[in-house]
């Protein structure tokens, strides 16, 4: 088979879906030397990817707005795939060309345009809602990430079961227990303590739902004077609750934000969380909870979409409006050492049941039942 990935939506900071592509090229790449494999991506990004061998090859595609990558999916990239004969296009990020030119399978990360709309700009609401619903129609096969979503999308968009596939994601090898030593190397270059920290990693957006980590976190505040919030991540849209809350509560000396973190510092910075807290009302997989996990970290996350699938019982799970309960779950790890190491022990025995190879083999099955 000639197979095309348009991976061309990873962000210059990947975080999530990026993750997700990045990854999935890689490994594709790694279990797969009989097909050809086209990968169209942004200049920046090839190099990045580190493949070289025979039957994978690239196409740099300079696209510095989303509205010119979105064009150039819709008009230059079904004419490359007519000249380069492609069999099978994957489209991983919720849209697919219009014109038609090759068999499809198109990834569906999550459903928040329709779950969630008020959380993303109208534009964004009405592109994306009717793409997704033209790529449910068109698609040859579709993927999901989790069965969480692979309900969500067959309730949503009345896809029949059929129709698409879960194919769960993985924590990248790079996330795995460290030597105390570098630990302390990387937390003391953002002034953290090993140990004496709790942590938030993702995008400041409303769906991660921050606002409930920092309203639990300051009910606990005069109790741990020495333990700090540390929120990692780039600020993404509507992020200004989450710093009027801060200001409200009177806490804002307490909360530590270090922006986008490289990746070369963000496993030592799991390494030495005390805790990790992702409290998201909804997400597609929740790549930071298994990523954690891997680390060796114990993690609090929510009891809602994908979590409790990803967790299982390697986690504790509040609800996603509880302040009350956040706040007990974060002062049961904080307290409770045999807790913390039970908690990170059963995390990484957890996220070993995951492979980015696992996920490469599983999307190749679907290629290969389209031709």
């Amino acid at each position: 088979m000639r197979i095309g990935f348009d991976a061309t939506a990873i962000p210059a900071n990947r975080t999530g879906a990026g993750n997700y592509i990045f990854n999935l090229v890689q490994s594709l790449a790694q279990v797969d030397a009989r097909n050809e494999y086209m990968i169209f991506a942004k200049p920046e990004h090839v190099g990045e990817f580190g493949i070289d061998q025979p039957n994978v090859h690239f196409t740099a595609v300079d696209l510095q707005s989303r509205p010119l990558r979105l064009a150039w999916e819709q008009v230059g990239l079904p004419l490359k795939l007519r000249q380069l004969g492609i069999d099978v296009l994957h489209s991983p990020h919720y849209t697919m060309p219009l014109p038609k030119t090759s068999k499809s399978v198109v990834t569906f990360c999550d459903m928040t345009f329709h779950l969630l709309p008020e959380m993303h700009s109208r534009s964004k609401q009405i592109f994306f809602k009717r793409m997704m619903h033209w790529s449910a129609r068109h698609a040859d096969k579709l993927i999901a990430i989790s069965e969480s979503t692979r309900r969500d999308v067959m309730r949503l968009l009345d896809v029949a079961p059929e129709q698409i596939l879960s194919i769960p994601l993985a924590a990248g090898s790079e996330y795995r227990s460290l030597p105390a030593a570098q630990v302390a190397e990387v937390c003391a270059r953002y002034d953290l303590t090993p140990g004496r920290y709790i942590a938030y990693v993702g995008v400041l957006e409303p769906r991660k739902n921050v606002p409930l980590l920092i309203e639990a976190y300051a009910a606990l505040a005069a109790e741990f004077p020495d333990v700090p919030l540390v929120i990692a991540g780039k600020k993404g849209w509507m992020y200004d609750e989450i710093f009027q809350r801060l200001t409200a509560l009177g806490i804002q000396e307490r909360v530590r934000f270090l922006g986008y973190v490289p990746d070369a510092d963000l496993t030592p910075l799991y390494n030495g969380a005390r805790v990790f807290v992702y409290p998201s009302r909804y997400e597609g997989f929740g790549l930071p909870v298994l990523e954690a996990m891997q680390c060796g970290t114990p993690v609090i996350t929510t009891n809602v979409s994908s979590m409790p699938e990803v967790a299982e019982d390697a986690a504790l799970l509040v609800a996603p409006d509880d302040v009350a309960e956040l706040t007990t779950a974060l002062r049961r790890v904080l307290t409770d050492d045999t807790l913390a190491r039970e908690l990170g022990a059963r995390g990484q025995a957890r996220a070993a049941t995951f492979s980015w190879q696992r996920c490469a083999r599983e999307t190749l099955q679907v290629y290969q039942s389209l031709v």
